[in-house]
């Protein structure tokens, strides 16, 4: 199968000197010139391979910001190393503040990927090349900008839309945050376009690649997240007859070698097991930092602890849900000793080579569409036999009961818990927690917790208290703020209220 790699975009760049005589005006043999590069077919893909890739950077801290700042995941505490504190356990503890290197790294990270897209797409518009494949990379590239600006203006509400390349350094100092709604009608005009652009399917060789069951799939959740019911029913159900369905074992949607299966709708991909520098490591972020090997399965690793399930995590399992070992395990046994430290499960497999491992990252499963789909219809008609239908289809693949009788609000209650434990350590649950409740809903939501984690906390602190500004949540901080650096280079942009 051909992976999609991400070496290519690396070597776009002009290189000029100024010089008063001629034979000294040239052009650096070992770089490649934009006047030049984007003119074949070929050379298209290769920069649209270089924006997959960068999706890559994006997803390896994403369970930063949507997993970790939810009730789903904590982490191995290390009282002796204190490093993280201003950093990533801030998420944790919901100690953000706009000077945080995680806010300015998403920030940064998620505009860069942008600026290759938008030039990429600006440089596709004149191109003469085959016309489907044209269609097929705009398509791509719509879809992948969508994506950013959909979790960009869900981590900070208003946002910068640029969908042009800037023609001089100067104009960035005129940005300005633009209205989410704004933002919003971009995300679905790009969005609407890849439905018309993309096929259903690709031949063998472009497994992994953006397909109309993608994009539909994630209008349905923007309009899902907008309350627009009615329209993400009718876009959802779009996906329905385009080929998917669930896998009869639950496991198989994260085992490397039955990627891009017939549940999957969208993953970012990885490549291990090898040296071209494109592999994952969840297993090893996610393991518990004293386990050695025991979870890796290489001795003398030394994991990062990250990503723990919490305890109200582990409840939200019911009796009997096949999916729970899957996910995750309560512990690891090392030297003939069970440490009572869980962590995360789905992606622990083989590999050959340490800290290189073959797993891809699920952004888009069938299970996901039916759940939304699920939930749509009861938020615009109220529960019914289609809807019981789609959330028992899941249920059913992970050997629990079908529920029946609900009424709107215990089925919306329902329909929740169920992503909760279907999606789990997916980095969806963030984003569940704050399209379904308001900002002070989620505040006293995000306050039930931390007390019970702070009264029993699923790993021991080593004695360490916890901090009078550890998990209390307000309001505000429904949003991350805007980074620091970003106000200081562009006094234009203002900041989140709060921060």
């Amino acid at each position: 199968m051909k992976k999609i790699t991400s070496f290519c975009i690396l070597f776009l760049g002009l290189v000029q000197w100024s010089c008063k005589d001629d034979f000294l005006v040239t052009t650096d043999p070992t770089r490649i010139g934009t006047d030049i590069f984007y003119k074949t077919q070929p050379q298209f893909e290769q920069a649209l391979n270089g924006v997959y890739g960068q999706l890559q950077g994006i997803t390896n801290s994403a369970y930063i910001f949507q997993e970790f700042t939810s009730d789903n995941t904590t982490l191995d505490f290390n009282p002796l190393d204190r490093g993280g504190a201003a950093g990533w356990e801030a998420f944790e503890f919901s100690t953000v503040n706009p000077g945080n290197g995680e806010i300015a790294n998403l920030w940064n990270t998620h505009y860069a990927a942008m600026y290759n897209i938008n030039y990429a797409l600006e440089k596709l518009e004149p191109a003469t090349i085959d016309a489907t494949a044209k269609k097929e990379i705009e398509g791509q590239l719509k879809f992948i900008r969508a994506l950013h600006y959909f979790n960009l203006t869900r981590y900070f509400g208003d946002v910068i839309l640029a969908t042009k390349t800037l023609s001089n350094p100067n104009e960035a100092f005129d940005l300005v945050r633009t209205p989410q709604a704004e933002v919003y009608k971009q995300i679905e005009t790009d969005l609407k376009d890849a439905v018309n652009l993309l096929p259903v399917k690709y031949p063998a060789t472009g497994l992994g690649r953006v397909t109309k069951g993608a994009a539909l799939s994630l209008l349905g959740k923007v309009y899902l997240t907008l309350k627009r019911y009615p329209e993400a029913v009718s876009t959802l159900k779009q996906v329905l007859p385009l080929g998917y369905s669930l896998y009869a074992n639950y496991k198989d949607n994260f085992d490397p070698a039955k990627k891009n299966g017939v549940e999957s709708v969208f993953e970012v991909q990885y490549q291990g097991g090898n040296d071209l520098g494109e592999q994952s490591n969840f297993v090893y972020v996610f393991a518990p930092r004293l386990s050695q090997g025991a979870v890796t399965g290489f001795a003398n690793t030394a994991p990062a602890g990250r990503n723990i399930p919490t305890n109200d995590m582990i409840a939200a399992y019911e009796t009997g849900d096949l999916r729970k070992d899957i996910s995750l395990q309560l512990g690891y046994t090392l030297s003939g000793n069970f440490v009572a430290i869980p962590f995360v499960n789905k992606y622990r497999y083989p590999h050959t080579i340490t800290g290189r491992t073959d797993n891809n990252w699920p952004v888009l499963r069938y299970s996901d569409v039916l759940l939304m789909l699920a939930e749509s219809i009861n938020e615009a008609t109220g529960p019914d036999a289609e809807s019981l239908g789609y959330l028992n289809q899941v249920r059913k693949r992970a050997g629990l009961g079908e529920l029946t009788g609900l009424t709107k609000d215990t089925f919306r209650t329902a329909v929740l818990k169920e992503r909760r434990v279907e999606l789990a350590f997916e980095n969806q649950r963030w984003f569940d927690l704050q399209r379904t409740k308001t900002p002070a809903e989620l505040a006293a939501f995000m306050n039930a917790y931390a007390a019970k984690e702070k009264t029993n906390p699923t790993v021991s602190r080593g004695g360490i208290a916890f901090n009078a500004l550890d998990y209390v949540y307000s309001d505000f901080e429904y949003y991350f703020p805007i980074p620091a650096p970003q106000i200081l280079i562009n006094s234009k942009l203002t900041q989140n209220p709060g921060y």
